[in-house]
């Protein structure tokens, strides 16, 4: 509409003037030729499906014909006869074929639906010409390996399928999806979902000049994690120039949350638009985490950099890849039988934790796991755990699409040896749930086996443990994270939000991880460790009294259990058991009584004095906060590149 804006500043000088004028004469060209910009206008819908993007691009070139027309005639010109768009204007590409075909008779269809809605003639014989501007075909990869060529349009649109990076080997197959993360390593990261492609795809046209802007559908978890390196590059290459972070979508009958996001090659001079928008505001500047600055305040989280001091620390859990789970009291039956080689049964089976557990359901299950390197007739010693994976897990793994899984069917599909390894020396751990309402974190005994639904740092110091829940890494990891689920919850990610966090100055947990005596050993960072291991202890202890009150459970072990190195477990007295239920750490966080809003806030105290903010007060916004954190990631990250990068050692 601004071109036609900049048309109608010529027509208008040329309105009334007879037609013999060069003011008009220059009025009737300035009009042919943006209808004539129409006509060769193109549309391209990478993935069109069965046309309905495809559809509502057509529709909203014929209105802007019409009012085109309209205001012209308005203007004192005289009306052209023939309408200058139609299903010409459309491309598409789809690998479905019944899709495709379905795509074309929708766009000539809705063409024919509009003329007769808006007094047009339409064509009888044949009713529904070839449309070979939709092409059924992959738009990633051709059959010989190499890149699918997309054809020129000024504007690209689109709803690309909406498929995670973990479930595109299940959906495509192992070949496809190996040779498509080779065809564009160095643009895609490995993990991406599939969507990313497309956005990336639509960029490389733009910079090479083959199209203008490009508007496409994400899931929104395009904002965090491996998704958000290609709108990184968006950035470097051009910019969103407007966006929607964060809507309702329903695609297929499921309740998805999206992001809408339009971006161009960054020249104004042909921008489609001078002023970014973000979620319906104008704003300076869209970042790549589909955020921007906010008044004074704010920076692009996305510029934040690993930080050495936090690598080798925080890991998911481990991937099952079957049912490996047992109930907890068929577990300790197994605890006290014997084996063929005379071994006991709890070195294949232990507590098992995942998400749910840690914020909602207390499942008390155990699992089979046969670590890392064990062999299958060494596993076949351990009788009743074998059989039960034999029986339980064999069928499914046999079917599955990753040749490694079908050949060791009795181990994890991901074991996670570095996890293993992190956590072994350690008597207890600090979990949380990876996708979850709240950023809760809380212990579990080093025994204990997390699921890959558990973001797991491998620390047993208070001093961490009390940093991490307090305000600023809450809000760096909401900052940081990805989105997901029908709540949109915050998932938690070891790269973003972890690695990229900068903990107080010597109190890393690297500096912390001998029992909170700091690395430095001056006397402020250890009253600072100190301090805040105190608040982290009595915010631990509270929540523990109100989810298990000594008053309605009694703590229980097996000897069995014992022997194994278990921590007692918590049962409900009788009479106790609906009440007990109805202890999970959700539920206080949903009703936060003031006792806990006090102890959090105490904790945030004594964080805040570590990082030396002595004006911290509640009051103090979370921008203002974002502004600090960013600043000294990137002045710890800038003077590792200035040195050599190398980590301390704990202790």
């Amino acid at each position: 509409m601004a071109a036609w804006q900049t048309v109608k500043t010529v027509i208008a000088a040329g309105q009334g003037k007879g037609p013999r004028t060069k003011e008009y004469k220059e009025a009737r060209t300035a009009y042919q030729g943006f209808l004539s910009f129409l006509h060769l206008f193109q549309v391209l819908d990478p993935a069109c499906g069965s046309g309905n993007f495809l559809y509502l691009a057509l529709k909203a070139l014929r209105d802007l014909e019409k009012q085109v027309r309209i205001e012209a005639q308005e203007l004192g010109l005289e009306a052209e006869l023939l309408m200058q768009t139609g299903p010409h204007n459309i491309r598409g590409i789809e690998i479905n074929e019944f899709a495709a075909e379905l795509a074309r008779v929708t766009v000539w269809i809705g063409d024919i639906q509009w003329c007769r809605r808006n007094g047009r003639e339409i064509a009888r014989d044949p009713i529904l010409r070839p449309l070979d501007g939709i092409e059924n075909r992959d738009a990633l990869l051709n059959p010989d390996n190499s890149e699918a060529t997309w054809p020129k349009a000024d504007v690209i649109v689109g709803n690309p399928p909406f498929l995670g990076g973990s479930k595109m080997l299940g959906e495509l197959g192992e070949d496809y999806v190996t040779r498509l993360r080779k065809r564009y390593d160095g643009r895609v990261p490995g993990g991406a979902d599939l969507v990313t492609y497309w956005f990336e795809k639509a960029r490389a046209q733009i910079e090479d000049g083959n199209a203008q802007t490009a508007g496409l559908v994400a899931t929104n978890s395009i904002r965090g994690g491996a998704n958000r390196e290609v709108l990184k590059q968006i950035c470097a290459s051009g910019r969103i120039f407007n966006a929607w972070s964060d809507e309702a979508w329903v695609n297929e009958g499921a309740a998805v949350r999206v992001s809408l996001i339009c971006f161009d090659g960054g020249d104004s001079a042909k921008s489609a638009c001078h002023t970014p928008q973000l979620n319906g505001i104008d704003v300076a500047e869209i970042y790549a985490d589909l955020t921007a600055a906010t008044g004074t305040v704010g920076g692009d989280l996305t510029t934040a950099k690993p930080l050495v001091e936090n690598t080798g620390i925080c890991y998911l859990g481990t991937k099952k890849g079957g049912n490996f789970d047992v109930p907890g009291w068929l577990a300790q039956s197994w605890l006290a039988m014997p084996n063929p080689h005379g071994k006991p049964n709890s070195d294949v089976l232990r507590p098992w934790v995942n998400g749910t557990d840690i914020v909602k359901e207390r499942h008390g299950k155990w699992i089979v796991d046969f670590g890392t390197g064990i062999s299958e007739s060494d596993a076949a010693l351990y009788e009743a755990p074998f059989a039960h994976v034999l029986e339980h897990v064999k069928p499914e793994r046999e079917k599955n699409n990753r040749e490694i899984r079908r050949r060791y069917w009795w181990r994890f599909s991901e074991t996670m040896p570095a996890l293993r390894k992190a956590i072994a020396p350690l008597s207890r751990y600090i979990v949380s749930s990876r996708v979850s309402k709240y950023r809760i974190f809380s212990w579990r005994n080093g025994i204990v086996m997390p699921d890959d639904g558990i973001v797991v740092i491998a620390s047993d110091d208070d001093t961490t443990f009390g940093i991490l829940h307090s305000r600023f890494h809450e809000l760096w990891s909401l900052g940081m994270c990805t989105w997901m689920g029908k709540g949109n919850d915050p998932r938690y990610t070891p790269t973003t939000c972890f690695e990229t966090f900068p903990f107080p100055e010597h109190l890393t947990p690297l500096d912390t991880a001998n029992k909170g005596q700091c690395a430095s050993d001056t006397q402020a960072d250890s009253a600072a460790a100190k301090a805040i291991a105190e608040a982290a202890v009595k915010l631990n202890q509270l929540r523990e009294n109100w989810l298990n009150p000594p008053e309605w459970v009694d703590w229980v072990i097996t000897p069995e259990e014992e022997k194994a190195g278990c921590p007692k477990r918590p049962v409900a007295k009788p009479g106790y058991e609906a009440d007990i239920k109805k202890r999970t750490l959700t539920n206080l966080y949903n009703a936060r009584p003031a006792w806990l809003d006090m102890a959090h806030k105490t904790l945030d105290k004594t964080v805040a004095a570590a990082y030396g903010w002595e004006d911290y007060t509640p009051d103090l916004s979370d921008g203002e906060i974002l502004h600090r954190l960013l600043a000294l990631n990137l002045k710890r990250s800038k003077a590792v590149d200035a040195g050599n990068g190398t980590i301390r050692e704990p202790g």
